[in-house]
């Protein structure tokens, strides 16, 4: 039990001690804790409730951590071997829900960091989805299609059996795009024989939702928006740099551009560009065309359009209103955060996981400006997997205009609760609001549920 005579952070920092040493080397994971547990313990410790069921312990222990070998064959005949994980880390309020990541980066630590933010993220959209993750260290990039599908059909020979559409939904994330999708789901269709919405991200032919692909770029860009329309403005005529030019970046942009507001950046692992004069719709068919049918480098945008090309580095230094990190983890250093505060950015809205290390966002908050972290930003992807799986429950498939403006409700009803429980008399703490908020309504479900 807690000194409750010892100071908040003295009690984070024993909190903290006893989850490294359970969980050795895993950073990633500490860092999504210590975010959140700074943000929470204050209210844990005004609520004996939470604090005499150790809920803040039991919810950073995952339910089960599932890890298997898949062995696949290549094109050359060769059979390989690779890794793969699934976390099913909280179903306190509904089925565990979360994407499949393969990338060569992955590991435990990622994935349960991704994990326990799906937790609170997915809490937040108000939808009834748990949180989980997985995937593979194994890399699509430079493999063919045959390939592909030999790696997604063994991986999902072990998956099936710990999935279901009241038990575990999965869904895309890095790596895992459409193509994957479909693979994963005709292996799973094989083996269960059944068709049921047990993966989100479908195609539209087989039980896809409309706006699923734009959902986590619109709505980093539709929270973005709420928060400048609580303080009396909104994102129109303001100068936007985004990281990244996969599917969130694609779809941050578009929604700017829908908004009236100006981006100027993208990038992807060799450097980015700086467009001054704006990328407009035209310019962001031929980066969708490029990175989604070409697989080509950013550095072609500026050969084609004569902008300017940062070998090697992120858009950070690049002068601007609005920053939308749409790229990976902790791509916001400290150094980077200052740099776009110095340079005049009022305001970041994560359209990645955990994009800011803990220096960079304790600089945005002690600079005070609109920070959104990714687990309210970036919530409309999976709030739209949600409305995915409500469609498929029920065999009705809804419009576009439909699924975008319920999108767009849930990104403002994510919003008021962030207001709720981080406004003060000096503006709203975004980090707070959004950890409190999530982690109420899985507390409360979990204290009903007893010891389980």
């Amino acid at each position: 039990m807690w000194d409750l005579d010892e100071s908040t952070g003295a009690i984070v920092d024993k909190f903290m001690i006893g989850l490294k040493r359970r969980n050795p080397g895993e950073n990633e994971f500490h860092q999504a804790v210590y975010e959140v547990a700074g943000s929470v313990m204050p209210y844990i410790l005004d609520h004996k409730q939470y604090r005499d069921a150790y809920i803040l312990e039991r919810m950073t222990e995952p339910d089960r951590v599932i890890s298997f070998r898949v062995c696949w064959e290549d094109d050359k005949g060769h059979i390989r071997a690779n890794r793969g994980y699934r976390v099913q880390f909280n179903n306190a309020i509904g089925p565990y829900k979360g994407g499949l990541r393969f990338h060569p980066s992955v590991n435990l630590s990622i994935l349960k960091f991704l994990g326990f933010e799906q937790t609170f993220k997915n809490s937040l959209t108000t939808l009834p989805m748990g949180g989980g993750k997985g995937g593979s260290d194994f890399n699509p990039k430079g493999k063919s299609s045959r390939e592909v599908m030999r790696f997604c059909q063994s991986f999902m020979a072990t998956l099936y059996n710990h999935i279901g559409a009241k038990r575990d939904v999965p869904a895309g994330d890095i790596g895992v795009g459409g193509r994957e999708i479909g693979y994963l789901f005709g292996q799973y269709k094989r083996l269960a024989n059944e068709f049921t919405g047990v993966l989100t991200g479908k195609g539209l032919s087989y039980g896809g939702s409309l706006i699923r692909p734009e959902a986590t770029g619109y709505g980093c860009v539709y929270f973005a928006n709420e928060m400048m329309k609580h303080k009396g403005e909104d994102i129109s005529g303001k100068v936007c740099v985004v990281s990244g030019s996969g599917n969130v970046a694609q779809f941050t942009v578009e929604k700017l551009l829908h908004l009236g507001a100006k981006p100027v950046s993208m990038s992807d692992s060799g450097g980015s560009i700086y467009d001054e004069n704006g990328i407009t719709e035209e310019k962001l068919a031929f980066i969708k065309d490029l990175k989604n049918n070409r697989r080509g480098r950013i550095k072609e945008y500026a050969d084609k359009y004569g902008c300017q090309y940062l070998e090697g580095q992120r858009p950070w230094g690049i002068k601007c209103d609005a920053a939308f990190p749409c790229a990976t983890q902790n791509e916001i250093c400290g150094d980077d955060a200052q740099t776009l505060v110095n340079n005049g950015c009022r305001m970041v809205s994560e359209g990645a996981n955990m994009p800011t290390d803990m220096p960079g966002v304790n600089v945005f908050m002690k600079a005070q400006i609109l920070y959104a972290p990714s687990k309210a930003a970036n919530a409309g992807g999976v709030a739209t997997s949600g409305l995915e799986m409500t469609q498929n429950a029920t065999a009705l498939p809804w419009t576009r205009e439909e699924v975008d403006q319920k999108l767009l409700g849930i990104m403002k009803n994510i919003h008021g609760q962030c207001v709720k429980y981080g406004e003060s008399g000096s503006g709203v703490d975004y980090v707070k609001g959004a950890n409190v908020a999530g982690f109420v309504k899985v507390a409360d479900a979990m204290l009903a549920h007893g010891a389980v």
